[in-house]
């Protein structure tokens, strides 16, 4: 199943087409997102019943973030081994967790205003909680998904080292630092939902090139235990998203260190979810 926020509508997507949730359910879901994963395993269940025969043609600009106002988002740090290498770190014993704040929050066509010449990109497979979860095992993590979509982790590597620490909370959620879509895809909808592959593209002025491919099958701590791991210390709930971390690319990891620049184009795409544009401004 492919579900998307479409012009702040919960809608199906169905051979290029929405057809929106409340009309298709009777009025018995929706009407946005964030209602649909309220109700998730009953919405699942009566999904197959829905007639969908008045859809409409998607215009991609009209596309949301699959979770507008996500209560909580948590993103994960050197989760892939080739990306702890070229940051001169090594790869950790448990997850390194930090949060993005929900005003960072964009759609897959959302312009990005770049706060200064020292912002990087991170292309990363986005978990959508579909149940709530708390002390889950990791056997038990994807019961507790709703889906997948795509996610651009946008850093600001100085205000990163400003302070004895570092500040990534802060430094990747400057407005529109973290667009998601286009759709949400439920995890039976991938040949294998262990093994997603993703990518980041530069587009300017000098054509195209691919800065970062990867697959989710080298993720350290897979989606299962990032769940697992997560609902020891807290309570996951319908809606919350996890950004689960980046594959080597980034430009902070070149020699020399390449920044975005206004004019860019960032493209993120995932295997069976599809791409985010994002023009930078």
């Amino acid at each position: 199943m492919k579900l998307a926020n479409y012009d702040g509508r919960a809608v199906l997507v169905q051979d290029g087409a929405a057809y929106d949730v409340e009309h298709v359910s009777n009025g018995r879901f929706g009407p946005d997102t964030a209602a649909v994963l309220r109700d998730w395993e009953e919405f699942t269940a009566a999904a197959s019943t829905f007639s969908l025969e008045q859809g409409v043609d998607i215009d991609p600009s009209l596309l949301g973030p699959p979770v507008a106002a996500p209560r909580q988002i948590f993103a994960i740090g050197l989760n892939y081994r080739d990306h702890a290498k070229e940051t001169g770190m090594q790869a950790p014993d448990e997850p390194v967790v930090f949060t993005k704040f929900q005003s960072s929050i964009a759609g897959p066509a959302a312009e990005v205003q770049l706060p200064s010449d020292f912002v990087d990109w991170e292309a990363e497979l986005v978990v959508v909680v579909g149940k709530e979860a708390r002390n889950v095992s990791a056997d038990q993590g994807w019961d507790h998904v709703a889906g997948l979509t795509a996610g651009q982790d946008y850093s600001e590597r100085n205000v990163q080292k400003r302070g004895a620490s570092p500040q990534f909370s802060l430094a990747k959620s400057f407005a529109n630092f973290s667009p998601t879509g286009p759709l949400l895809v439920t995890p039976d909808e991938f040949p294998d939902r262990d093994a997603i592959g993703l990518s980041t593209t530069i587009v300017n002025g000098s054509g195209e090139q691919v800065m970062q491919k990867g697959s989710s099958a080298d993720l350290i701590f897979d989606v299962p235990t990032l769940v697992a791991k997560l609902s020891e210390v807290l309570t996951l709930f319908p809606g919350d998203l996890i950004f689960t971390g980046t594959p080597a690319g980034v430009g902070i990891g070149r020699d020399p260190k390449v920044f975005l620049q206004r004019g860019w184009t960032v493209v993120t795409e995932i295997e069976g979810i599809g791409q985010m544009r994002n023009v930078l401004v």
